[in-house]
């Protein structure tokens, strides 16, 4: 099955948008022991990110702006949603598929009751596990995510000044809190932390020096990300892009910079050292240097959708094989004909025109 979004409503508003459509020729012959699966591009799958939830806490101007995901915003019931069990399931297909890394996102991850039972599950599979939240409930979970599994933590934090952090959270959550979750999970193991600033000309692009400054020495890693036109629901301009090599450009100003090596093909970030010795940055510049060619990433959705880019229009329904009665070896067919006939290069095509078009939302398949 595969998922589209109905062209007489945005997807933006309401998840019920989405229609269902027999596709065919979904099942062939399954990869055999050792076999490398590519898609239509040669790239492996490597890397599986699941949405846990489709709920946050935030109101990020970028991600869940207010004016959509407001009080009457209808979120899936939890019986739509995956069990613990099933995303344990699929898991462990996608891992003798090739999966190396299973990354947890949301919404915000940490808002699913009881999110370390699913950690224990998935670090059973011997994978690198590691999960992105906004940090606002890190402090409380992070000794529990680590007990149970959990390998690393990347934590979203657009700015270290409050005013600005509180108006981009759109929920006037204190910078202070998020910045407790990361030494809390720094104090369980779970370092080093990431930390990604999406940037914002106008917005947040003030606060990349200060970001870079706080961090450096700290043995954590802050990410500056281009903002992307993710979703239909943000607003996105060209204009309101930071490029990277500005980014690089303002912080080797005060601090020189060297490049450093990618440490495995289909690194998204690009990572900088400071020449100095006192660790590195990185920059993921998915607006203007596409990394398309080495993307080896699979998201599935909250509620058991596959989709083959951040930038998806449609997805692939697995939910209706699980509960339908599906074998592993029936889900694992299904998994592989999507992957086999992905085509997908969004960053390397933008337009304006592609840029307009509607598309899932971050919040539903994660970043």
């Amino acid at each position: 099955m595969i998922f589209e979004p109905d062209e007489r409503r945005s997807p933006a508003r309401n998840i019920d948008a989405m229609k269902v459509i027999p596709i065919h020729g979904a099942r062939g012959p399954g990869a055999q022991e050792g076999e490398r699966l590519a898609d239509a591009r040669g790239r492996p799958l490597r890397d599986l990110r699941i949405s846990v939830t489709d709920r946050c806490n935030f109101r990020c101007v970028y991600c869940m702006p207010r004016e959509v995901f407001g009080h009457e915003y209808k979120f899936l019931p939890h019986g739509a949603i995956l069990s613990f069990e099933e995303i344990a399931r699929l898991a462990r297909i996608f891992v003798g598929l090739g999966v190396k890394k299973i990354r947890l996102t949301g919404g915000e991850p940490l808002v699913r009751r009881d999110l370390h039972q699913l950690i224990a599950q998935l670090a059973e599979l011997g994978v690198d596990l590691t999960l992105t939240t906004n940090g606002s409930l890190l402090a409380k979970q992070a000794q529990a995510l680590a007990d149970a599994g959990l390998k690393r933590v990347t934590v979203s934090l657009d700015s270290l000044d409050d005013a600005v952090f509180r108006a981009m959270n759109d929920v006037a959550f204190p910078v202070a809190r998020v910045l407790e979750g990361i030494e809390a999970a720094a104090a369980a193991g779970l370092a080093p932390v990431k930390i990604n600033m999406v940037v914002k000309r106008g917005t947040n692009d003030q606060e990349i020096a200060p970001m870079a400054r706080h961090w450096r020495g700290s043995g954590h890693v802050v990410r500056f990300i281009e903002y992307m036109d993710v979703g239909s629901s943000n607003g996105w301009r060209m204009d309101d892009v930071v490029p990277s090599a500005e980014v690089v450009r303002r912080i080797g100003e005060e601090y020189p910079l060297e490049p450093v090596d990618p440490e495995y093909r289909g690194e998204v970030a690009e990572r900088w050292r400071y020449r100095d010795g006192a660790g590195e940055i990185g920059v993921i510049s998915s607006v203007t240097q596409a990394f398309c060619r080495d993307c080896s990433r699979m998201r599935l959705s909250t509620e058991g959708a596959l989709y083959t880019c951040l930038f998806a229009q449609s997805g692939h329904d697995l939910k209706n094989l699980l509960r339908g009665g599906a074998s592993d070896e029936q889900l694992r067919e299904a998994i592989e004909a999507v992957w086999r006939a992905r085509e997908d290069r969004y960053s390397e095509i933008r337009t304006a025109e592609t840029a307009a078009r509607p598309k899932v939302e971050m919040s539903y398949i994660g970043g």
